[in-house]
Parts: structure tokens; sequence; C-alpha cells
């Protein structure tokens, strides 16, 4: 049986929002975190769990048809392989950060300065843009010690609060790069591997429709029948709300699907006009 092979992270952030996804889409597989391989019971996709930063090499070498990582692992390879889709969870950002005695007056203090990183590639095409040379230090971890035991002047690193910074004594200074996970796949594959081409489209048409879903809610609600024109045009939803005329002369019930957005301002705006009985309801699936 033919089946789309998927490298994801063995364990992290990244790999539980991927698999969370994955199981939205209804695909039923294991949770036994010691598997490194397993297959879906009731759709063609086979699971490879590996290091977030081998996934690019994974996929280069077709041991894997797509892979979910890390866009800061990904432009940092370089590897030419194809963006397939931008899932737009594990966001975080690549920020240089300084010694809380440094003075920082952008990214010219950084000349002639030793910078450590686990991203050489990234930072070094930002200096290069600002037209400053610096020397990197590469570290594969700890970054942030690097300052307090003499190796760098600053750092380059992946942050998410801060608070790992702030208990070395650094703070964060300039963010260059920011990072979402994306699933990444071979150019070619559309043309070696037609079917599981076919597999992957089906798997993205349900990833869509959960990622979509996301970002909407569905409400319903009562309101008096003269005000029906001014809803429409505040919300609109899909394409038009739902309407259903009540027991109750001048009323009627809508339905509507409303951006996670704006969605506190059409609230407000609702009660105003004399919506009663507002109900909101998360959506699991949705599709244009």
């Amino acid at each position: 049986m033919e089946r789309l092979r998927i490298a994801i992270q063995k364990s992290g952030r990244l790999s539980e929002k991927s698999l969370e996804i994955i199981r939205n889409c209804g695909i039923k597989f294991g949770s036994d975190s010691r598997v490194l391989k397993e297959h879906a019971s009731n759709f063609p996709v086979e699971f490879l769990y590996v290091r977030d930063d081998d996934i690019p090499t994974y996929v280069l070498d077709g041991v894997a048809d797509v892979g979910i990582v890390g866009r800061n692992e990904f432009d940092e390879q370089g590897f030419d392989l194809a963006v397939v889709r931008d899932l737009g969870f594990a966001r975080c950002r690549l920020s240089i950060a300084v010694p809380n005695q440094f003075v920082y007056e952008g990214l010219s203090s950084l000349q002639g300065k030793r910078i450590a990183t686990s991203y050489p590639n990234i930072l070094q095409e930002k200096l290069t843009e600002a037209g400053v040379s610096a020397q990197l230090c590469v570290v594969s971890g700890s970054v942030e010690i690097t300052p307090a035991v003499g190796i760098a002047d600053a750092i380059c690193d992946l942050v998410s609060t801060g608070a790992t910074l702030a208990m070395n004594g650094l703070h964060e200074v300039e963010q260059i790069y920011e990072s979402t996970a994306i699933m990444i796949g071979r150019k070619d594959m559309p043309q070696l591997e037609p079917e599981r081409q076919k597999i992957l489209e089906r798997l993205l048409l349900r990833i869509d429709a959960v990622m979509r879903a996301q970002n909407y809610k569905y409400v319903m609600f009562n309101l008096p029948e003269e005000h029906l024109g001014e809803v429409a045009r505040i919300v609109g939803g899909m394409k038009s709300p739902t309407v259903t005329k009540l027991l109750e002369p001048g009323w009627v019930a809508v339905q509507i699907v409303v951006c996670e957005d704006v969605f506190w301002d059409v609230f407000e705006q609702l009660r105003a006009l004399g919506a009663q009985g507002i109900l909101v309801t998360p959506i699991e699936k949705m599709t244009e």
C-alpha cells in the first residue's frame, strides 16, 4: 500500500502541535513516545520521528516525502526544497541579545564583536545586509551562557519570553528574524511520486480546513428583524447570514461565521442593535 512518509520532530512543542493538527484531521495513530516509526490506521500516511535539524536532510534524501520543521532550521540549512505550507504555529523569533551593561545602538554596535549563535547563516546574511563585520562563534546549545564565560560579547538566539536571557544577565535588543512551522517537500515529488502527491493533496485539504476553522467562530443570536440589514453589513458571514423567522412576530434567528480577530467588535455592535441570546461556539473544520 502506497503511503506518504512524513518526518516530524520526535519531541517538543513543534512535535506536539504538529501531531495535534494531524489528529484534528481525523487521522488515527498511536501515542507511544518510544516509537520512532509508525503508520496511521485510517489514512495512507507513515510517520518518522526524528531530530528537528535532521528533517530537511531526510526530505532531501527521499527518506521522507515531506517534513514539518521550523522555518529557522529550513533557512539555516539552505537546502533546495519546496515550502508546501506555512502552518503558522510554533512562532518564535531570532534576536540579538547582549549583556545588561552593553550599550547597543543597532547592528553597527556589533562591529568587530564576537557573537555566539546556532544560526550562523541567517545571522551572517543580516550582518552583511547591514554592512557589519563580526566574528561568529558557532555553538549548538546553551548560547546564553557564552558572554558570561568570555566566549562571546553578544548572542543571537531564538527567544520566546526572554526569561532565560534575564537569568543569564542578558536582554533582547533587536529581532532579526521570525520563524513558524512549515511543511517542506521535494520539488520533484509531483513528477516522480504522483500517487504520494495525491495523498499529500488529500492531507493538505484536511489541514487547511482545520487551520482555517481555528480563526473563526460560529455565532447564533436572536435579533429584531428591523435591524437585519445593519447586521448583514457588519458581519456578512461567509456569503451572507443565515436567517430564520421566529414564532414571535418581528424577530429572527441569525447564524453567522465571524473571524476571531474582529469578534469582540462585532459582538459589541450586535448588542447595540438589540441582539439577544448570543451563542458562540468553536468550529472544528471549515472550507470556503
